[in-house]
């Protein structure tokens, strides 16, 4: 049992890295930079009311931040956008980070370039909503976390991605002025190893949407049990709309989904994790939910 745990720890501890190789860590060079800049159609707006929705005769425009869940789902996310709301999207997503890699003036070594950082991107894009999704990086691999850990120091890692998320919130307050966007906080699936771990940062996310106007897209409810909100599955009853499509409902004699690769118990994607970080190359019922309960919280919010 002790080597099954050990097995599993060196795993996940390598999946969030953002699907790099079990080698890779803060001493090694940073992701493959895609993006190496905003990969999407940039949408620019007229002055608003910082913080509020986009007219509704107009379509939104989103810019989307994260680690490698979101590196994963940014080709899907854009689809979804585009085909419900017709907005215009840009994504600049980084495996193995966490919020601190999208900070300014903090003069740590980052996964995130300078021009990538989340001020920069609001102030050169001028989007209407930053969506973050970050699963909380827990394991020391990003370096401006200062090797701050979870499993280590519990109180302190919560502490300071408490601090982080009101440190981004200010800054892409600042680099929106006027034009201020609205960020929406992406909530996390259950994590197989410390689920209390998940169900604090999700909370962390929601005080921090509540304490600036700002919004909760709740995704990790579409990858949970109903009534077992951070109990992690695989499996899952499929939805109607993944019966109707072939393929989504992977074990149709059962009535179920696949959320995970048997290999991977963290990402959504169901193609084989590689060494090099990559949006995911095939239709995958996790991030479909995922990238479905984001839109419908733009969309509900841009329509007023």
């Amino acid at each position: 049992m002790r080597r099954v745990w050990v097995v599993f720890v060196l795993l996940a501890a390598a999946l969030l890295a953002g699907c790099t190789d079990p080698s890779s860590g803060p001493g090694a060079a940073p992701p493959s930079a895609e993006p190496r800049a905003p990969s999407a159609t940039t949408h620019r707006r007229p002055a608003a009311t910082p913080g509020t929705a986009p007219p509704a005769s107009r379509p939104p425009a989103v810019l989307y931040l994260g680690d490698s869940l979101a590196m994963e789902s940014r080709q899907a996310l854009g689809a979804e956008l585009r085909r419900e709301l017709r907005a215009g999207y840009t994504s600049a997503p980084y495996s193995g980070t966490t919020l601190c890699d999208y900070l300014e003036g903090t003069g740590k070594r980052s996964l995130v370039p300078a021009r990538d950082k989340a001020a920069a991107l609001v102030r050169r894009l001028r989007p209407d909503y930053v969506v973050l999704q970050f699963w909380g990086n827990a394991w020391g691999y990003t370096w401006c976390m200062d090797g701050i850990t979870h499993a280590a120091e519990p109180e302190r890692y919560f502490a300071r991605y408490a601090a982080d998320a009101r440190r981004l919130t200010e800054q892409i307050r600042a680099a929106g002025g006027a034009q201020s966007p609205r960020i929406v906080w992406v909530l996390q699936g259950p994590d197989p190893m410390t689920p209390d771990r998940v169900r604090r940062v999700n909370a962390l996310y929601e005080q921090r949407a509540a304490a600036s106007g700002d919004l909760v897209a709740d995704a990790g409810r579409t990858v949970s049990a109903p009534g077992a909100r951070h109990s992690w599955t695989r499996y899952l009853p499929c939805t109607a709309a993944e019966r109707s499509r072939a393929g989504d409902c992977t074990q149709p004699g059962r009535g179920r989904t696949a959320l995970h690769r048997a290999d991977d118990y963290l990402h959504f994607c169901l193609a084989p994790t590689t060494s090099a970080p990559r949006p995911c190359p095939v239709r995958s019922p996790g991030i479909v939910r995922i990238t479905g309960e984001i839109t419908r919280v733009i969309g509900e919010d841009s329509r007023g």
